[in-house]
């Protein structure tokens, strides 16, 4: 469930690797029973959504279970109502539907805001500065992150 401004956005996404960006104006339906708003390719499961606050300097940081983190710009993604969306991070389809690898988390930092990665009971900021290392294009793999970092537990945005 999500609350927010009719003008809010927020990048809906699944641990297939795919995902959109959505106005809340577009999820809110009358009906009773609810709306599809996210198609989920087979055996992959649905993501938290993530608020957006400013599309333009934003960057989209997607992380697989292998470790993996690819950083891209938050205009690279369609503006849609509902659907699939579009390749956020590039996992083998045959890799997925053997569950050996998956997105684990996704997150949008903004132009002063920093990423903090929890694996076990450590954690690694990184800096605006510092995510430019994993930047790339959307739907690609994505650089490995240090040791000891790479089995992602969650990420958070923070000031």
């Amino acid at each position: 469930m999500l609350a927010g401004n009719e003008d809010q956005r927020v990048l809906m996404a699944t641990d297939a690797g795919y995902g959109f960006i959505a106005k809340l104006s577009d999820l809110h339906t009358k009906n009773r029973s609810g709306k599809a708003a996210i198609t989920i390719p087979k055996g992959s499961k649905v993501l938290a959504p993530f608020p957006l606050q400013d599309n333009e300097n934003a960057l989209v940081v997607a992380v697989s279970n292998e470790g993996r983190m690819l950083a891209f710009s938050a205009a690279d993604l369609p503006e849609l109502a509902r659907g699939k969306g579009n390749k956020i991070i590039n996992i083998p389809s045959s890799r997925l539907q053997a569950r050996e690898e998956w997105m684990t988390a996704v997150a949008v930092v903004g132009q002063d805001q920093q990423l903090i990665i929890y694996s076990g009971k450590r954690h690694h900021v990184l800096k605006r500065a510092d995510l430019e290392h994993y930047r790339g294009e959307r739907g690609r793999r994505g650089n490995k992150l240090p040791r000891g970092f790479q089995k992602v537990d969650r990420i958070e945005v923070g000031a």
